[in-house]
């Protein structure tokens, strides 16, 4: 039977990739757009199986009529509290008065529940929306998978590449998640297709530690990576807070700063996940934070000789 699903933050990075892997199933795919964004339609209206539905977040009525008739809503929208709060609730609200039966919220982090309050901005809001969906009469799975194994080449300045270190706070040997956005929107593509699908599903593509990278490093380029002790958890934690009272912009999305608390929330060990079901759909191969790496290193070595 054909499910019909609503996504919400469609044309975000990671929503383009669930839609990729929702599209590989028989489904009726929705995307929500906003009045007047023509980013949606740009990316989508040539597919005949997408219907782009536009409904501002603030329009109850409107965004309760693109919900109807739908089997799942999926958010992956991208943001601080304005988004992962206040508009997804006007997302959950519209899906319960739309009589949809399944909501999957975007969390797609590590482990906020057990995460001290104050510590980190990013998984609270998460958190805060949570007590929500439990609240609500709706079946709700949420994706937990560590952080994005693709931030550790770019946006995650964990490995120093030019200067062959591998950072670590407290802990070389503190246990780290990652998995692929790729991996990710996969996971959540079956979800949403699962009518038994869980409250939550821990998934890791990779689970190491700051030591396991630096040999990982090495052996990939032949040059020795050396571990570089950055401080404690508690000192990592302690300039987060700085740098937020100091920051000229408190609504950025990505500060510096968030980038700290949740490496204090990842290698303080809070945020580990403990209860993985990376085979609830079978069996699968999975990216390691060692076959992003390689495919990185290739990249730069062919650009340069290009």
């Amino acid at each position: 039977m054909t499910s019909s699903i609503l996504v919400a933050g469609a044309t975000g990075d990671l929503g383009q990739r669930i839609v990729r892997e929702l599209l590989q199933h028989d489904v009726h795919l929705r995307v929500l757009t906003r009045p007047g964004s023509a980013t949606t339609t740009a990316l989508f209206a040539g597919n005949d199986r997408i219907e782009v539905v536009s409904a501002a977040y603030s329009d109850h009525t409107a965004l309760t009529a693109a919900a109807t008739r739908v089997d799942v809503v999926v958010s992956a929208v991208s943001g601080i509290r304005p988004v992962i709060v206040d508009a997804q609730r006007a997302l959950l609200k519209a899906a319960v008065a739309a009589g949809v039966p399944r909501f999957i919220p975007s969390d797609f982090s590590a482990d906020y529940r057990p995460i001290a309050p104050g510590t980190n901005r990013n998984f609270e809001i998460r958190r805060e929306f949570a007590a929500d969906v439990d609240a609500a009469p709706i079946q709700a799975t949420s994706i937990l998978n560590g952080m994005f194994t693709d931030l550790l080449t770019d946006e995650a300045p964990m490995i120093l590449f030019g200067r062959r270190r591998v950072l670590f706070w407290s802990s070389a040997d503190q246990i780290l998640d990652f998995t692929t956005k790729d991996d990710v929107a996969r996971v959540t593509a079956l979800a949403a297709l699962d009518d038994n699908a869980p409250r939550v599903i821990e998934i890791a593509g990779a689970q190491v530690t700051a030591r396991d990278i630096a040999r990982t490093m090495t052996e990939l380029t032949g040059t020795p990576f050396k571990l570089q002790w950055a401080g404690t958890t508690g000192t990592l934690s302690a300039m987060s807070k700085v740098g937020k009272r100091l920051s000229k912009n408190p609504d950025e999305t990505f500060p510096a700063w968030q980038g700290m608390q949740y490496f204090v929330s990842m290698f303080s060990g809070q945020a580990q996940l403990r209860h993985l079901d990376n085979d609830r759909y079978g069996a699968h191969t999975w990216t390691t934070v060692r076959d992003v790496l390689q495919e990185h290193l290739t990249q730069q070595r062919e650009s340069t000789t290009a």
